[in-house]
Order: structure tokens, then sequence, then C-alpha cells
């Protein structure tokens, strides 16, 4: 892993943010797998030793360059490459070549700190230049709790930067233009705490009984991890997370949990009907995210929500800074010689919903 920050063209004025990062569910992880992943712009080794702690690595031995996610082994606590039978700890310190009776103390792959939260997300931490986790990510204790239900999961890859996701958050007005709602979310308050963001909202949310009044209340960790309370409907948490997998592109994974209603049957139907209406506003959103440009200095109305705060809170998690020669961003041109054409958002198109 390089000791600077190489600034990527084109998208967006900025990179990758730092942070804790999703890598995988625990349940695609269990003792003796490896995973090859691609995210934060560079190849990765995801695996769990088989005393069942897991390690996020860089992905290529450093002897001949053999990628240890493509038929890598699990050794106990170390993992094995492919190539020559090199074997490198959790830490990435090289201990054993099966050929010889040294080690090679320089022969080293980059490891990432790793945690492992509520037996369902395993989290790493990206630094540009290596420094040392900043803060300590925290779940309510209703993810862990028997009043809810278990995790229900969806996953999603969009073609856009995750600072373009996030804006959300704060954005009420687009509900009513994209999402076609009757109300859209009335911000109460939006606050930062050096980490953490904070927005709460009153929404009355339709239903076939008549509207009802709730609340959506979100907690931002940084730019990958993020807790969203629903209430009115039926309690809900949803835990999104969001990994960069490099500078234009994303990974989100929502992870719901349900109040238990007393009917098993009840709380699956109501539940399930309002993690698919969550769902299918972010296909909605999806149009939106992929095909705008980011305007660093955009032209507001007095009324708009705090945009240029929430702003200034992510930009904390560039290490790079940001460029502000140029007035717009758009993103790529279409590929090959035609125009591009509109497609109508498909609620069901790119998400695979788990959990009953």
């Amino acid at each position: 892993m390089g000791g600077e920050v190489v600034r990527t063209q084109g998208r967006y004025p900025f990179d990758m943010p730092f942070g804790w990062f999703l890598m995988a569910w625990s349940h695609e992880l269990p003792p003796g797998a490896v995973l090859p992943r691609y995210y934060l712009g560079r190849h990765l080794v995801v695996w769990r030793d088989e005393e069942g702690h897991p390690h996020v690595q860089d992905a290529f031995c450093p002897h001949l360059g053999a990628h240890l996610g493509h038929g890598g082994v699990v050794r106990g606590t170390e993992i094995e490459c492919p190539f020559h039978g090199w074997r490198f700890d959790g830490e990435g310190h090289n201990t054993c070549i099966p050929y010889s009776e040294r080690t090679n103390a320089k022969g080293t792959v980059y490891s990432y700190p790793v945690v492992e939260l509520a037996d369902h997300f395993v989290m790493a931490w990206f630094h540009p230049l290596g420094e040392p986790p900043k803060w300590e990510l925290r779940l309510p204790d209703e993810a862990t709790s028997d009043e809810f239900t278990d995790w229900h999961t969806a996953h999603f890859t969009v073609n856009a930067g995750t600072q373009e996701l996030a804006e959300n958050t704060v954005d009420g007005p687009h509900f009513r233009y994209v999402h076609h709602t009757d109300t859209v979310p009335e911000i109460e308050s939006y606050d930062t705490d050096g980490w953490v963001a904070r927005t709460r909202s009153v929404q009355r949310f339709p239903t076939p009984r008549g509207v009802v009044d709730g609340r959506i209340d979100i907690e931002n960790q940084g730019p990958g991890f993020g807790t969203t309370w629903f209430r009115g409907i039926v309690d809900t948490l949803l835990v999104g997370t969001t990994t960069p997998i490099d500078a234009g592109h994303c990974q989100v994974r929502f992870n719901f949990k349900v109040r238990k209603l007393g009917d098993e049957r009840a709380t699956s139907s109501v539940g399930r009907a309002f993690i698919d209406e969550v769902c299918k506003q972010f296909e909605e959103d999806r149009p939106i995210w992929e095909n705008k440009a980011f305007i660093p200095r955009p032209a507001l109305a007095d009324t708009d929500p705090p945009y240029l705060r929430f702003r200034k809170w992510y930009a904390q998690f560039y290490v790079g800074g940001s460029d502000s020669t140029r007035q717009s961003w758009p993103p790529p041109p279409p590929a090959g010689p035609g125009q591009p054409v509109y497609v109508k958002p498909a609620p069901t198109a790119s998400r695979t919903i788990k959990g009953d």
C-alpha cells in the first residue's frame, strides 16, 4: 500500500474517502474461507482463520505476485499462497517458505485493521496513508435484541461516488419529485460531532388505512457506515454500508431489522412491504446518481436543506482535498457511438433481498 494520495482524474474532484468499510457479511466468511475482493481501487483478499478471526489484506504475494484470493488456502491462522506455498499471518508477516529454512522479513502483505460487528458485519479500516483508525463503530442495542427480527439484507452496485449517495441523508425535497410522495421529510435538526453526522426529521407515511405520523432519524459514522431509524408504520432499523469500488463506483448493502409485532406473519408482511418500499426508492434514485454532474458550488434556493454543511462535514474524509478548478464534473460520455438512453428504474433489477 502506497504512502501518498494519487488523484483519480475524471468523475469527481476528490478521491475515495477514508473510514470503515464493509468487506463481507459474516455468513460469507466461515472459518477457512478465502474471498477475492476489489474495493478501494485495489485488489484485496478477505479470509477467516481457523480460530474464527477475519482478516483483510492486499491481495498480491510479495514473492512473485500471485493473487492470494484466487486459490489461497487457510492453514491454521495463516494464509498460504497458491503459487509457491509461502505463508503469511494475520499481520502480513511471512511465516514460512516451504523450500527454505528461512523466512523473508521484507516479504510482507499489507494488513488492514478489521472489526466484526453483531456477527454480521466484517468491516475494514482504510486510510490512503496507512494511518490507524480514528474512531470506533457502534451499533444500537436493537441490532442484537430479541425484540427484533433477524437481518433482512439487500445489496446494490451504483455507478457513482459514495458522497453522492450520502448527500441524500439531508435531501428532503427530492422525495416529492423522485419518489412522488405527497409529503416530504421535514428536517428538525442537522448536527455534526467529529466523525458523526445526525439528521433528525419527521415524516408522514401513507398507508391503506390513512396517513401515519412517523420519523426518519439518521446517524452516519464516517462515510461508509450509518444507521437509519424508521418509526411510524413499524419500527425498522436500517444499517447501511457503502464501500467504494473505486472513486466512481460503490457497493451498498442494506441491513434491516424490524420490531416484532407479536405475530410472526404480521411482522413478516408489514416489514417486507416497508423494506420493499425503501429498496424501490433506492432504485428510483439510481438514474439521478449515475447521470448527474457534481457541482462544487451549487446554485441554491433560500429554503434548501443543509447541503453545504453536509459537504463540509464529508470533506474531512478526503486526505487529498478537492480540486476546485472546475465548475462542473459531469459523468463519463456514453459508451460506443450511440446516444444515451433513459432507463426507467426497475425496483428489482439489481437487488437481492434475503431473510424472513
